[in-house]
This record gives structure tokens, C-alpha cells and sequence, in this order.
């Protein structure tokens, strides 16, 4: 039975590469090439990837030969790049081709393929320059495509990060870029939409990230699935858990005398857990968008402390007074001693917070991950460790 190929797209949209790439499994090359050339290139080619080796060549075999040798060419470069995006230039034109020989060319290629620009390349491929359909309209007919182009044209690399192409193509607003290898071979083309829409995929995917969910997990992952990609950093999160726990326990004792510390322990973690979320929220987006520059790392760091610190003061003066009157109902004789404590232990949590949340997905991309993989969880673990520390050693240090 034939498989209406929008519903087959869409569907295939919805799930994660390796579930996408069974479903392909049971439906015909023609109908997975139709499929597949609806798709965001760059989760054709993920999909493309998870099939077995016979499957993939099969389904490139059936594709058109110019779809075909783009496909097997972008198999080529790495995940994240442009040359993952890659779809081919048709309307490429030798430059003594006239302004009339390429309009009745384009006639002919507009009937089969979404044509935005004329390409005019040398013998072995180079990219010349580019014309525009105004160009072609407003020209006479017998003038030479080298005379009309536009020189000089801005190009992207295939080994060019999608992140980074979208940066350099923020401004710029052309709905399509030729990309070219380092001896200027025009290799194919990437439309604006297609960086934007994987882009906008990698962003979307970061809050899971954060938290230790994976990129593939879907709303239509399977249950059993979703259990085993989000399970191990649960695990993860019980082990960070209890060394927190065991900060905790190294002041037992303290917290047998003074049991009223016991309540604003949560009161430390969760103000100053959030300032470092904010922390870590606008690392993650100036490392999103280039703003952080190699060597900006310390500086950014030092902002975030000072920032934490200045945000944590006022906090804890409300907090320093809260203990204050709770303390003195229950008849405490250290109930200054306490608020000040509180007071001390707000500022300096949020400062080490503060700090902690350009640290870890400094560290993170420095290192060559993820900068968003469950950077939360170690964040959470540095400021749960910190801001119980600090309450309760405080209270040690100042309250024999």
C-alpha cells in the first residue's frame, strides 16, 4: 500500500533518528527518498546514518543523481556542521553563459527543484559569483553571466559548526549561502531556514541537557527507552546527593545544639541554588552565541562572583533577620550570633554559586563536552555542598 510521503515525513519528524531510520526499514527506497527530501538535511543525514550500510546505499541509489551524491557527500563531514545542511546547486552556469541561454536553463530546473540563485563557476568548480533574479530580469539577453554577477560572495565551509554559521549569518539575512571548500569548489548550498532550524533544535534540547535528559528523548520515546536514557543521571544525582548529605553529617553535633539551623538549611540551598542557575543560565547562552571569547572566561567568572555576592546581601539580611526573631521566640541566647551567621553564610554561598555556574560549563567546554550536559546537577551539588557548609561551619566557628 502506498504511504502518503507528508504523513511519512512528518512522522518521521516526530521521532528520534534510530526509531526514524526503523521505520524506513518497512517502506520502499521511493518512498523513503520522497520522505527523507522533506526533511531538515541535517536529520536526513542523522537518519541516513542509523540505517544498516545496505539500506542507506540502497536509498541513495534510488534518489535522483544529484540528491544521491549530495547525500553520500554530507555523510562525509561530522555532526553539527554545515556540511551535514548541504543540498546541491543546481543552477550553476560557466561564465560566458548568457543572460538569455541561463534564463531558458532555469525555466527547465524551476519545473523539479526550488531555485533562489545562479551560480557561475569556472572549469573545475569554483565559485565566481552569484546571480540574482533581478539580475536576470532587468539584464539584456546576450550579456555574459560574468558581467551581471555578484563577485566576492559570502561563503560558509562545510566543517563550519552550525552554531557558528548561524552567528556569522545572524546579520546577514540571505535565504540561501553557497558553501565552498578551502580552494573556493563550490560544493552545495545551505538554506538560511535549515541553520535556524537546527540550530533552534540544539537550543531546545539544551534545558533537557541541563538536567540529564538526552537530545534523542521525544514526547513518543517509548517509556522503557526514556527510563534508560534519564535513569543513569538520577543515579548520578543520588551520588552528589549524598555528599551533600555528608557535609550535613560532619556537623551532627552542631546541629544538636542548635536545632533552628535545620531550618534555613533549605532556606541557603535554594537561594543560592538559584543564583547560580542564573549564573549558569547566561554562560550557557553567551557560549550559545560566540559571546565568550577566548580569555573572557576570567573575567566572566569574577562577575558572577561579585554579582552573587551582591545579590546574596540583601537576601541575607532578610534572612539574618528572620533567624533573628525566630531564634529569639524560642529564647535563644544566640540569636544575634545566629542572624549574623545566616547573614554570612547567604553571601558567601551566593557568591560561590555565583561562581560555580560560569565554572561548570566553562570546565564543560574546555574539555571538549557538551557545556549544557547536566550541568545542573553539578551545579546543584557545588551550592547544596557550599551553603550548608558554610551555615553550619559558621555556626561551629562562632557558637562554643
Amino acid at each position: 500500500m502506498a504511504v502518503d510521503n507528508t504523513i511519512l515525513a512528518d512522522d518521521l519528524q516526530a521521532r528520534p533518528a534510530s526509531e526514524a531510520a526503523r521505520l524506513l526499514e518497512s517502506q520502499s527506497d521511493r518512498e523513503a527518498v520522497e520522505a527523507l527530501s522533506r526533511l531538515n538535511p541535517a536529520f536526513t543525514q542523522d537518519i541516513l546514518a542509523e540505517l544498516d550500510t545496505a539500506k542507506r546505499q540502497s536509498i541513495i541509489a534510488a534518489a535522483s543523481t544529484d540528491i544521491g551524491r549530495q547525500w553520500q557527500t554530507n555523510q562525509a563531514f561530522p555532526e553539527g556542521t554545515i556540511g551535514r545542511l548541504m543540498e546541491p546547486a543546481y543552477a550553476t552556469f560557466p561564465p560566458a553563459t548568457t543572460v538569455g541561454e541561463a534564463t531558458e536553463a532555469l525555466r527547465a530546473l524551476i519545473k523539479s527543484a526550488f531555485i533562489t540563485y545562479g551560480y557561475v563557476v569556472d572549469p573545475a568548480g569554483k565559485l565566481l559569483g552569484i546571480v540574482t533574479m533581478r539580475d536576470l530580469l532587468f539584464a539584456d539577453n546576450s550579456v555574459a553571466l560574468s558581467d551581471v554577477m555578484l563577485r566576492d560572495a559570502f561563503t560558509l565551509t562545510p566543517e563550519l559548526d552550525i552554531s557558528d554559521a548561524m552567528r556569522v549569518t545572524l546579520h546577514r539575512h540571505y535565504p540561501v549561502y553557497p558553501v565552498c571548500d578551502a580552494s573556493g569548489r563550490l560544493l552545495g548550498l545551505v538554506r538560511g531556514q535549515t541553520i535556524f532550524e537546527a540550530e533552534a533544535f540544539e537550543i531546545t534540547a539544551q534545558v533537557g541537557s541541563m538536567v540529564g535528559v538526552e537530545k534523542e528523548e521525544r514526547l513518543s520515546t517509548p517509556m522503557w527507552k526514556s527510563f534508560r536514557f534519564r535513569h543513569p543521571w538520577l543515579q548520578l544525582n543520588l551520588l552528589t546527593a549524598f555528599l551533600a548529605g555528608g557535609v550535613v553529617a560532619l556537623f551532627q553535633g552542631t546541629i544538636d545544639k542548635l536545632v533552628i539551623l535545620a531550618a534555613f538549611l533549605p532556606v541557603l540551598a535554594g537561594q543560592s541554588g538559584n543564583t547560580g542557575c542564573q549564573a549558569l543560565a547566561v554562560t550557557l547562552r553567551g557560549l550559545t552565541l560566540g559571546e565568550i571569547k577566548p580569555g573572557d572566561g576570567r573575567a566572566l567568572i569574577m562577575k558572577e562572583g561579585v554579582l552573587g555576592a551582591l545579590n546574596g546581601a540583601p537576601i541575607g539580611i532578610v534572612a539574618g533577620v528572620a533567624m533573628y526573631f525566630t531564634a529569639t521566640a524560642q529564647h535563644s541566647p544566640h540569636a544575634l550570633v545566629l542572624s549574623i551567621v545566616v547573614f554570612l553564610a547567604m553571601v558567601g554561598a551566593c557568591m560561590i554559586s555565583g561562581v560555580s555556574g560560569a565554572i561548570v560549563p566553562l570546565t564543560l567546554k574546555r574539555y571538549g563536552a557538551d557545556p549544557a550536559t547536566a550541568s545542573s546537577i553539578f551545579l546543584t551539588t557545588a551550592t547544596d555542598i557550599v551553603s550548608m557548609g558554610m551555615l553550619l561551619g559558621l555556626a561551629t566557628l562562632l557558637i562554643r
